[in-house]
């Protein structure tokens, strides 16, 4: 039973969170590619930008993002409220 509701806590703090980092990924990248864009220019010998770079990235960002709210999500659903507001 304990672990249907970890589970549950989990994906709905991730949903949330997740949808700001993937917003903040449309955000960024077309930015992020006319900056990187201009600056190449200026280099005599220069390369093409990949898509494959952002895409990485961007999965990259959100496997990171996963992890860390993930961590955060299964120690405050496991963690006893009782000791909690004995603390405080």
């Amino acid at each position: 039973m304990q672990g249907k509701l970890v589970s549950s806590i989990v994906l709905l703090l991730s949903k949330d969170f997740l949808q700001l980092v993937v917003i903040g990924f449309i955000i960024a990248v077309p930015l992020a590619y006319y900056a990187t864009n201009n600056w190449l220019q200026d280099f005599a010998y220069r390369i093409n930008l990949n898509g494959w770079l952002f895409g990485m990235a961007g999965a990259l960002a959100i496997v990171i993002a996963f992890i860390t709210i993930s961590f955060q999500s299964i120690r405050a659903a496991v963690a006893n409220p009782v000791k909690s507001l004995r603390d405080e």
